[in-house]
């Protein structure tokens, strides 16, 4: 699907076009959702270089990732993406062309649609493809930020789950969860990084005063999240060590009614072996009452075992 921004009388109007149509006069945004083979023909019309694929959007080498040549500044961005409780991360290609932006990516980003949004609202105003460009990743480190808030009232959560839940494997399950969730957001942090800097070293006779001071303000921004993503990891080790421990606390208790249980029972068991025998030489093998004490004498040394352990505070 190709959609043109069209910016004309102070507006940005979104239009779905063809590969039968041009680009609209005044398109400063040209986003391709999911571009069949058609579609990239159709874009390549427009382009002196080769149109990028999917296997070169989520390539991770810097020379694949940020690059100039005859259509421009080309920045592949990681994107942030939560799925229920996980958070993904989508690979979207930026063309910064002298007129006109252009996007491509293969799956629905979040912050596109907000963004798609706020110009249809007219909470953004935008008039130019490095306006769009700068605020598409500023809303991006927002969202960023908002994410790493969200895994820090989990972790509150969690924390008083260790020590509280019976059932530890949700709380590993949710520990493991996180992490995840974190490393992405980590990931997407130094990403969104590599991708400002590298604007901001290349791109720099293009930009505004305005611009520039917009691009350092969210690089300090970033600088300011990595210290609280790298807070989130310790309190993830912390957490799972305090789990992991808590449970072999647990597991060791069982075990301590065992071993015990096994001590308790371990006179009347001799007892019982002793007079199990019938030797004939055996005294009490004729007694009448020596079932009875046999019983009366492995009831007491369970017992005096039993208060023993208590006496010394081993139960």
């Amino acid at each position: 699907m190709i959609t043109a921004y069209v910016y004309e009388n102070r507006q940005l109007t979104a239009t779905e076009i063809n590969t039968q149509d041009s680009i609209p006069a005044s398109t400063i945004w040209l986003d391709l959702y999911k571009p069949d083979d058609a579609e990239r023909e159709w874009l390549s019309r427009f382009s002196v270089e080769e149109v990028p694929d999917e296997e070169d959007i989520n390539e991770i080498e810097a020379s694949a990732r940020f690059y100039q040549n005859s259509d421009g500044l080309h920045i592949n961005s990681l994107f942030p993406q939560r799925v229920g409780q996980d958070v993904r991360g989508v690979n979207v290609s930026f063309n910064l062309r002298s007129n006109f932006l252009l996007t491509i990516r293969e799956e629905d980003v979040g912050l596109i649609r907000l963004l798609r949004n706020y110009l249809r609202l007219g909470r953004l105003e935008v008039s130019t493809p490095q306006e769009l460009f700068l605020e598409l990743f500023n809303l991006k480190v927002d969202y960023l930020s908002d994410l790493i808030e969200d895994v820090y009232t989990v972790l509150e959560n969690v924390g008083e789950q260790v020590f509280e839940s019976e059932e530890l494997d949700d709380v590993f399950k949710l520990i493991t969860l996180q992490e995840d969730s974190n490393g992405k957001i980590r990931l997407s942090l130094l990403d969104t990084q590599r991708s400002l800097r590298y604007m901001q070293r290349y791109y720099r006779g293009q930009l505004s005063d305005e611009h520039l001071k917009d691009l350092r303000e969210m690089l300090s921004d970033i600088e300011s999240l990595m210290p609280h993503s790298q807070f989130i990891f310790d309190k993830l080790n912390f957490l799972l060590d305090a789990a992991m421990g808590f449970s072999g606390l647990q597991q060791n208790k069982i075990i301590k009614i065992f071993s015990v249980a096994a001590v308790v029972f371990l006179p009347p068991t001799l007892i019982a072996s002793s007079y199990g025998m019938n030797f004939h030489g055996m005294p009490e093998l004729g007694w009448q009452y020596g079932y009875p004490m046999a019983i009366l004498m492995m009831l007491a040394s369970a017992a005096g075992t039993y208060f023993f352990f208590k006496r010394k505070h081993w139960l």
